[in-house]
Formats: structure tokens, C-alpha cells, sequence
């Protein structure tokens, strides 16, 4: 069989009970088949041997004879008030549930397990026949919580939001005086903020906040020192402080956090070498021992990074697994630098839950809204620390599209499924408890991947990738978990191709979608604006985000123009700017025709942005986004998919529509930023 060609029946039957899928469709009528190559490569990231016809024969018998054999599989799900599970188990097995709280409950049916109390528990089963098997027990709520009233709030990169007490670029100081003012002065129910993962540390850092080193603990580099009580004013420090937000600020330069994080470092050197008092000696303690090896973990990639280079695939091969002997060893002799990075993440997190603290005292519903991004970098810390959870070999990315017909390749490594389940998805519970501790609601970056990822093979195109499925229902219940014991709303970024049924399942368990009003037309029909009644109520709206043109950019077709003036347009520019005038003209004659825009207001930027966010509040959906540096007439995108150093993505600051940087103190006092935003607080009831 050629490994460019379509898979045969054994092969697929395979890869089929293993999750791997052998074809997918980009459009409901056309499916794409996928090559065997993509097939055996997935399969033996998973453990399994595919190599040949004979291999693959020898792994589908052991398969089916696994399968036939277990009494359980890895998780169970029940959701609350749904009744007795019905397992399919022999007449007369006898069960046992160990409860999250180590109570033991037992018998011949599960109907006791109504009375459970939510959790993961342990349930074991033991046939007549002698056999026995284990798994874990999810039980869950039905649906997430939803939020309370409807809302509207902002959305923001935070490391574009400098005020004049920033050191280079936006902090959780910065997030917590915005949250204060939007929820205290403009009626905002929610501030949604880019992820805050901690970063791949280096010169020069990847700037993107969605290829982190870690997902589990944040980044330090967004702390306010002078929040810090062991920190002390250092003159010079100060100076080189401002020196570096007046870079910005007013001589034009882009965001450099390198340059911020090697001051604040210097500046944390020094507060970590003062004692704590005897309150936060306490709380921190308490943090470490609530973190336990994660922590521990997460500190010792930080301080081995430090020593030897932060790609821990290059590092002495002993200490390239975690548990080794000579890792315990350099941990125990890096014991400070490993003491350090446990304190920063201490003090993140502390800044991190004062934030939401601010936000919620300030009258918000919501609070803050953090961003789960959809991956790591394979040379951080969590690739490190949990190695044995992610797909060698594989990246993770997108098949071919409408959009993109080369596919695309995000450098990410996904997680096995057959480890998560095997492990009651811990890595997965995890990361979600360490976000809810500080997030109002969650923002799930793609959040299809918890149904499915593209796996790409290391070294081939992305249109040589397939996808692997995971057990969506645990992940789900898990999230449903997790987010109510917070008390926490949930947003599934579900843009582009989306798998049949996916939006329908998460809308049933309350995960709201993400809908942006220029992709909203009547893609069934006649392809024109969808009006705003026919618009879904559980979704965040908005009009547009950090991967998109900004909306003062749509209106006056200047996204087109800048990509022009990079080289990314495939089609001359006079086509492209006609396509978008039309595109946005018949836009503004929806809002005309609905009395949202005068005709006599056509050309005029500011009262178009905010007839488009009447618009969105017109339509139904329960929380309303408004992009931050819409506000403020800001022309430029945070982020232009398709570049790399042509265009300076997630560096710039938010800025006025010359390229004016406008700080915080600016932005609250702004003429405009007040229009638009009392017309939101005005109009928001539906």
C-alpha cells in the first residue's frame, strides 16, 4: 500500500478504534480522504505500530481483544439528574465508588450514584467471573453557569494598555484600574483579556500569547511591582522604567517584552530577597502546598532554563524527564533560583485574583474573562513537565480550507488522548481549576479541539495531517465541573469550519459561541447580513477580534490597504478594496434600514462603529464584546495571520486612528471612548 494512498480496511478499522480519523470534510458535500502516510504517523504517536500490513494486523487483534475484554472504559461521565448509568456490565457484578471525599459506596447497580455528590470519583467493578476493572467516575452538572443578566464589556490584548505608571507595556495593574473604571463608570459587565500563560523565556521571546511555555501558571512579566509589598522603589530602576514606557508611549516604538521582563526580573530579584511577613508567609505556604508538584515542576523548567538554555531537548539527557535522579539533584542544587520562580508565580496569581477582586467589587457580573490558549510550545515547561501526555512527533494546526489551502501548522504538540483518559483527564482538571481560581468566565481558544485536533506530522505539510478525537463528553463534564464549583461562564471560540453537531453539543451544556458580526450572513440562503433576530442568544458578539481588522480599519477599507502594502494580497488590490466596500456597504445599509445609522451619517467613522454596536446589542446574545481599541478609532490589527517579521503582531499599543499610542489615562477621559461606551450602557437590555 503507497502511504500517499487512502487507507485500507484493516488500517482504518484501526485507526478508527483508536480515534484517528481517515477522511474529513472541509465543506458538508465534498470529503477529502486522508493518506495512510498521516494515518500510520498518528497511530504510532499513540503507541501503536502501523508499519506494515502485518503490524498493522497484529495492533487491530490486540485492539479488539482490549476492547472485548475491559469491563470499564477509562472515564465514565454522569450527568446530575440524568438517572442510573447503564453500563452494560454482566448480571451480578459487584461495584464499589470511592468518592472524592474517600467515601466508599457499593452494590449491584449504580442508582445510588444520583445521591453522588459532584466530583471524580473512582468506581470499580468486579464480574462473577473473577474480572475487574477500574475508572473514573465524572459526575456533573447538566449545563454550565450561564450568565447573570445580559452584559456587555471590553475586549483588550493587556499588553497594549500602558498608563503612565506601566513599565513598557500593559500590566494586571493597567487590567485592574480598567476593570474598576469600565464596571464603576460605563456599565461594563466584563473586561476579556489575551492569555497571560507564562512565556517561552529568551531574547528575542515569541511574542504571541497563544504558543506559551505553560498553560498552567502565568507570566510574571505582567505583574505591577509597586503592588508587590516587599518591592522598594529603586530610583534607577525607575528611571530605566520610563525610559521604556516613554519609548512606546511617545517616540513610536513597539512593545519590547524582553526589555520589560530583564527590569522587572531585577527588580523581583531584589523583593525576593526580602522576608515575608508572618500573614504572607502563610498565604504562601498555603499556595505551594495547594500547587504541590506542579508547582514544583513548573519552577524547576524556569531554573533549569535558566542554566541551560530554555530548549530542554537540548539539555544533559537525564535532565530532560522530570523525575529523574539528576533532576532531582539540580533541582536540589538550584534550590533558590527554583524558590524565585515558585515566589513569581505566587505573586502572579495573588495580582491575578485582586484583578477579578477589583472587577467584581466595581459592579461586574463577569469580571475578568481569561483566554485558554488551544496549546504549548514544545520547548516549555508543561512539554517538560508532562512529556508523557503530549504526541510526539505531532503538531497540531488546520486541514485545507476556503481560506487557507495549504492548511496550516501552529507548532503546538497535542495531548494523547489515551494517556488524558487514562489519567481521569488530570492535566486537563488541572489547568481548569488554576484558571477559575482567578477568571469570572473562560474563553476556550478553538474550542473544537476538545472534540478533535489536526495532527500534523513533524516535518510534513499541514495538508498531510488527519485528525485524532478525544472524549469530548468527559472534557465537557470535567469543564461543567470545574466552572460551576467557580461559579464561572464559559466561551467556546467555535469560528470557521466546524464539525456537525459540535456547536449543538456545546450549546446544550451552556458553553457560549463566539459570533462576529461580519460572518454573520445567511450563508443557506441568499448569502446577505444576518438581521439581528436571527442571530443565536448563547454566544459572545462582537465585531471583530485580535486576529481580524479593527473596525475603523473595515469601514475605510484600510485592512485591504495594509495588506497590500505587505504583499499578501493574491488578487489585485482594486478587486479586493471593491469586494470590501461592497461587503461593508451592504452592512451599513442593514443598520440604515433598522434605524441604527442615518443616512446622512454614511462616511461618518465614529457614528458608524457605534450604529454597528448598536447592532450587536440589538441582536440576542447574552454578553456583548466591543474591541478596546475600536474605542478609540485604532486602525491597527494586534495580529495579521500569514506574517512573520513583515508586520510587528502582538507588539503594538493601543492607539488613536494617526497611531497616536493612548494610554489609559487617555483612553478613560476620551470623548469618543465615552460615546460609544455610554451608548452601550444605555442600550444594552434587549
Amino acid at each position: 500500500m503507497s502511504e500517499a494512498a487512502p487507507c485500507d480496511g484493516e488500517l482504518s478499522r484501526l485507526a478508527e478504534l483508536h480515534g484517528v480519523a481517515t477522511s474529513y470534510s472541509p465543506s458538508p458535500d465534498r470529503t477529502v480522504a486522508a493518506s495512510a502516510s498521516a494515518v500510520i504517523a498518528a497511530l504510532g504517536a499513540l503507541g501503536v505500530d502501523a508499519s506494515g500490513p502485518e503490524a498493522v494486523r497484529t495492533a487491530l487483534a490486540d485492539r479488539e481483544r482490549d476492547l472485548a475484554e475491559r469491563l470499564l472504559p477509562p472515564t465514565v461521565v454522569h450527568w446530575s439528574g440524568a438517572g442510573a448509568i447503564d453500563l452494560g456490565l454482566p448480571a451480578g457484578t459487584r461495584l464499589e465508588v470511592r468518592t472524592e471525599d474517600g467515601e466508599t459506596l457499593d452494590g449491584e447497580t449504580l442508582d445510588r450514584v444520583r445521591e453522588l455528590p459532584l466530583g471524580v470519583h473512582r468506581l470499580t467493578a468486579t464480574a462473577p467471573d473473577g474480572r475487574s476493572g477500574h475508572c473514573h467516575l465524572v459526575v456533573a452538572p447538566d449545563r454550565l453557569p450561564t450568565p447573570a443578566g445580559r452584559s456587555y464589556g471590553l475586549l483588550v490584548q493587556l499588553y497594549s494598555l500602558l498608563s503612565r505608571r506601566s513599565w513598557g507595556m500593559g500590566d494586571l495593574g493597567d487590567l485592574a484600574a480598567l476593570a474598576d473604571w469600565a464596571g464603576r463608570t460605563a456599565g461594563a459587565g466584563f473586561v476579556q483579556v489575551n492569555p497571560l500563560h507564562a512565556a517561552v523565556p529568551g531574547a528575542p521571546t515569541d511574542p504571541s500569547p497563544y504558543r506559551p511555555s505553560s498553560r498552567r501558571f502565568p507570566d510574571p512579566v505582567h505583574l505591577r511591582l509597586e503592588s508587590v509589598p516587599e518591592y522598594t522603589e529603586d530610583p534607577a530602576l525607575a528611571e530605566r522604567a520610563g525610559r521604556l514606557r516613554a519609548a512606546v508611549l511617545d517616540q513610536g516604538a513597539l512593545i519590547d517584552r524582553d526589555a520589560v521582563w530583564e527590569l522587572k526580573r531585577e527588580a523581583l530579584e531584589a523583593a525576593a530577597a526580602v522576608p515575608l511577613d508572618p500573614a504572607r508567609q502563610a498565604a504562601y505556604d498555603a499556595f505551594r502546598a495547594a500547587e504541590g508538584q506542579d508547582l514544583e515542576d513548573h519552577a524547576t523548567w524556569y531554573a533549569l532554563a535558566e542554566k541551560y538554555g530554555a530548549e530542554w531537548r537540548r539539555w544533559p539527557e537525564a535532565l530532560r524527564d522530570p523525575r529523574s535522579a539528576e533532576t532531582g539533584r539540580a533541582r536540589a542544587g538550584l534550590a533558590d533560583r527554583v524558590a524565585f520562580h515558585t515566589r513569581l508565580a505566587w505573586l502572579t496569581v495573588t495580582q491575578l485574583t485582586d484583578a477579578q477582586r477589583t472587577a467584581r467589587e466595581a459592579g461586574m457580573p463577569v469580571g475578568i474573562v481569561h483566554d485558554l490558549a488551544v496549546g504549548v510550545h514544545p520547548e516549555g515547561a508543561d512539554a517538560w513537565a508532562q512529556g508523557a501526555f503530549f504526541a510526539a512527533g505531532m503538531s497540531v494546526g488546520a486541514p485545507p480550507d476556503a481560506f487557507n489551502a495549504r492548511g496550516q501548522d501552529w507548532g503546538l504538540p497535542p495531548w494523547r488522548p489515551d494517556r488524558l483518559a487514562a489519567s481521569g483527564h488530570a492535566p486537563f482538571r488541572g489547568l481548569l481549576r488554576a484558571l477559575f481560581r482567578y477568571a469570572g468566565a473562560l474563553r476556550i481558544d478553538h474550542v473544537m479541539g476538545l472534540f478533535r485536533l489536526w495532527w500534523v506530522p513533524e516535518g510534513r505539510p499541514p495538508t498531510e495531517g488527519t485528525y485524532v478525537r478525544y472524549d469530548a463528553e468527559a472534557m465537557l463534564a470535567l469543564l461543567a465541573l470545574e466552572a460551576t464549583r467557580a461559579g464561572a461562564v464559559v466561551i467556546g471560540e467555535d469560528l470557521g469550519t466546524v464539525e456537525p453537531g459540535v456547536r449543538e453539543t456545546l450549546q446544550r451544556h451552556g458553553v457560549l459561541g463566539t459570533s462576529v458580526l461580519w460572518f454573520e450572513r445567511d450563508w443557506e440562503s441568499d448569502g446577505r447580513p444576518l438581521p439581528p433576530h436571527r442571530w443565536r442568544a448563547d454566544c459572545l458578539a462582537t465585531a471583530t477580534t485580535h486576529d481580524l481588522p479593527s473596525t475603523a480599519a473595515r469601514l475605510t477599507g484600510e485592512h485591504v490597504e495594509l495588506r497590500d502594502r505587505l504583499g499578501l494580497l493574491t488578487r489585485p488590490v482594486a478587486q479586493e478594496l471593491a469586494e470590501a466596500k461592497a461587503d461593508t456597504a451592504e452592512w451599513l445599509a442593514l443598520l440604515i434600514s433598522l434605524g441604527l445609522l442615518a443616512g446622512t451619517d454614511v462616511g461618518d467613522e465614529e457614528a458608524e462603529i457605534r450604529a454597528v454596536h448598536r447592532f450587536l446589542l440589538r441582536t440576542p446574545a447574552r454578553m456583548i464584546g466591543v474591541w478596546l481599541p475600536d474605542t478609540v478609532g485604532d486602525r491597527r490589527p494586534q495580529n495579521l495571520p500569514g506574517t512573520w517579521d513583515q508586520y510587528p503582531n502582538w507588539r503594538l499599543p493601543v492607539a488613536d486612528p494617526a497611531g497616536r499610542p493612548v494610554t489609559l489615562e487617555e483612553l478613560t477621559a476620551s470623548r469618543r471612548a465615552r460615546a460609544l461606551l455610554e451608548t452601550l450602557d444605555a442600550d444594552r437590555a434587549p
